[in-house]
């Protein structure tokens, strides 16, 4: 049977569905396949209402479970069972249909009810005989929106014990939605009276933020202009626009959704013109009244700020400020922005470690993708670093660095003149946080080498270390003001971790810097790369695709041994297959002697490394080959690590595979290199950008610790 968590309140509006998305994180890094349960849901007649939390968890974990094996049964039927035959014959149905779903996963996250206009007496006595009735132990989540410290950790300690003395088995207790001031008055009122651990959350009032799409569906607007990421914008302030212009422009706030009669012509240009000025940037425009700007006007606010929603309704401003002032955000699979504040917000002040150790879940023996992305961005935020990023007015770049400043993986240096900068991310309706972080949070900033006091610095340092190549001082002013030459010199004199670039330069233009300032690193030979390539059900490493056209045996050798180093610094247990057109002793050859060389290479330099070759693809990776064609061998038919034996092989391997296999390519990572620096394909995603800076605040990691 798998091992469960129940995740359960007290009360309404403890905004739990944190709590939830943060459990299910842990859950999918430990094992392959995880679950949901929700015992009862609202609905009637057989038909549910929307879940948002569980249409948010089946996308972002790419769940297959069916949702009649997610569902029990409506709070209607339960109300009906419970009255007619008892409290008994209730439970006993709802745990039949758990263990229907449960037989079939490793891990279930069951969700508790709502308290919301469930018409079941004793609701929390009900979820903890549940939960005891499944073997789960519970995580109760108890709300603290606009309550003093003293209530919060009263309100706390009797949920505990209501809890427990009911019988369940009681993993932590957390306190969400706390006023942040408050968040420590609430933890030295806890600390000592608990024989649990205690996790304390602080009110994020971009969570609380409706975003603009959620806007729309409240009053049932009309989208005039907008796009996906315009509508997805949060909505953290109402501004009323009535007045004139130059007044108007100076009540507008960052995040705020402008409320003006759709006549007002005057006030959308103004709004626009503000937002693509990047000051302030808005969330959107409302016209009331059922009025729209003609043509002409909509043509320049399109072109103004593209992207940022303007939207229509019929209803007059008052009416509308009136029904939008209640309005709050939620997470659902539509706001993955607010998804990743959430599971920031969790991993900041949530003792995920512990909390993963006290659910019990053994973790699986192979590395899936999905476990693979989550545990390297754990890697990168247990230890944050500072990752230099030159493309800092790319799209992708910008994105991907949302994302990891509010997942709080690594702080971020933004290369690009401070206004092109701030206007690209106004018009992507970003939020960098570029003025300012809370305490304890990722935060980005800005540097335009052109501009930079640290030029001059540069220039002198890179005409020193390319003084026998002719490097003067004059030419190095102009060398060290493109970003990634900037970039690596901020790596190497350690204002920066790490370095990722490529998604607007070329391989070259990426790593000449790298080789010319960081060099290599002791003990390494040469600098190579390696992919990570995310299948179906694992995750294999491939080297070297990305630098090296044509390696001899010594240097196949070291490739292979940066390789298996690599692999097992994040999580692959590295088994080496040096790939020929032959396996064994089955052929000869100029280009099979190479490999056979290399192999016995590798074998005197890591005799404790499970090393083969030469061999082929498909005897290094299917076992019935493997079986056929080197029977007894350890790596053969289970692979891990493959090493190609020229540039042109293997880049069109990985290519092939990544296309025809739907596989998820993680880099080039380059190795061998005393600092970080990493280069990105140009057609790279932002996941992938994501994924590798990941991966360079990780090697920085290890190069600080390795000296």
């Amino acid at each position: 049977m798998a091992r469960s968590v129940y995740v359960t309140g007290t009360e309404r509006g403890d905004g739990r569905q944190v709590v939830e998305l943060g459990v299910m994180e842990i859950l999918t890094r430990q094992v392959d396949r995880v679950g949901l349960f929700r015992p009862l849901f609202h609905g009637t007649d057989g038909r549910r209402e929307p879940d948002h939390v569980v249409d948010l968890l089946r996308s972002r974990y790419r769940l297959t479970q069916p949702p009649g094996r997610i569902y029990g049964m409506s709070y209607e039927e339960a109300a009906a069972l419970q009255a007619e035959a008892g409290l008994d014959e209730l439970v006993a149905r709802l745990v039949e249909r758990f263990r229907a779903t449960g037989r079939e996963y490793e891990a279930v996250l069951v969700l508790g009810t709502d308290f919301a206009d469930t018409n079941l007496p004793s609701e929390l006595a009900f979820n903890a005989r549940l939960a005891n009735e499944l073997g789960a132990p519970v995580l109760p989540v108890v709300g603290g929106n606009r309550e003093s410290a003293a209530t919060v950790a009263d309100e706390v300690l009797n949920a505990h014990h209501a809890y427990a003395s009911l019988g369940c088995d009681v993993l932590a207790m957390v306190a969400n939605r706390v006023a942040p001031d408050e968040r420590d008055a609430v933890l030295d009122r806890l600390r000592a009276r608990l024989p649990v651990s205690v996790h304390v959350l602080p009110e994020d009032s971009s969570l609380a933020a409706p975003t603009v799409a959620q806007v729309v569906e409240a009053v049932g607007g009309e989208v005039l202009l907008g796009d996906a990421a315009g509508l997805d914008r949060d909505v953290r302030e109402i501004v009323f626009g009535g007045a004139m212009l130059p007044t108007f422009l100076r009540a507008l706030t960052e995040g705020c959704l402008v409320v003006t009669p759709g006549d007002r012509s005057d006030l959308v240009v103004g709004a626009l013109a503000a937002h693509a000025a990047g000051s302030p940037p808005t969330a959107g425009v409302l016209l009331t009244l059922g009025e729209r700007p003609g043509p002409d006007v909509l043509a320049l606010a399109a072109r103004l700020a593209p992207g940022t929603p303007l939207v229509s309704v019929s209803a007059n401003s008052y009416l509308t400020v009136t029904q939008l002032s209640s309005l709050e955000g939620r997470l659902t699979a539509n706001t993955p922005r607010k998804a990743e504040t959430a599971l920031g917000l969790f991993e900041l002040y949530v003792d995920t470690a512990e909390l993963a150790d006290r659910m019990s879940v053994a973790r699986s023996a192979r590395v899936t993708p999905m476990m693979f992305e989550r545990e390297l961005l754990e890697r990168a935020r247990a230890d944050r670093r500072t990752v230099v990023l030159p493309e800092g007015t790319e799209e992708r770049i910008l994105r991907a660095a949302e994302l990891l400043l509010r997942r709080n993986v690594c702080d971020l240096v933004l290369l690009g003149g401070e206004d092109a900068v701030r206007k690209r991310v106004a018009e992507l309706g970003g939020d960098l946080g570029l003025d300012s972080a809370p305490d304890g949070r990722a935060r980005a900033v800005v540097v335009d080498p052109r501009t930079s006091p640290l030029r001059e610095r540069f220039a002198r340092l890179y005409a020193k270390l390319r003084a026998h190549r002719g490097v003067t001082v004059e030419a190095a002013r102009d060398t060290v003001a493109e970003v990634n030459c900037f970039g690596t010199l901020m790596v190497r004199e350690g204002l920066a971790d790490g370095m990722v670039s490529g998604a607007a330069h070329s391989t070259a233009d990426t790593v000449r810097p790298a080789f010319e300032v960081i060099r290599t690193a002791p003990g390494a030979a040469i600098v190579s790369s390696v992919f990570f390539m995310c299948l179906a059900d694992q995750v294999l490493v491939y080297g070297d695709c990305a630098v090296n056209p044509d390696p001899d045996a010594e240097q196949l050798a070291d490739i292979a041994v940066q390789s298996a180093a690599t692999a097992a610094r994040f999580g692959v247990e590295p088994r080496v297959a040096m790939l020929s057109y032959s396996t064994g002793t089955s052929g000869s050859g100029v280009d099979v002697d190479k490999v056979r060389k290399a192999t016995e290479l590798v074998r005197e330099r890591r005799p404790d490394l499970l090393v083969e070759g030469p061999i082929q693809y498909d005897a290094a990776v299917s076992a019935e080959v493997a079986a056929a064609k080197l029977p007894g061998s350890r790596v053969a038919g289970r692979a891990t690590v493959l090493v190609f034996p020229d540039l042109n092989t293997g880049n069109n391997t990985y290519k092939a595979v990544q296309r025809s296999a739907g596989a998820v390519a993680v880099g080039p990572v380059l190795q061998g290199l005393r600092k970080p620096v990493n280069d990105l394909s140009r057609g790279a995603l932002v996941q992938d950008i994501v994924n590798t800076v990941a991966i360079t605040a990780v090697q920085a990691q290890d190069a600080e610790r390795n000296g």
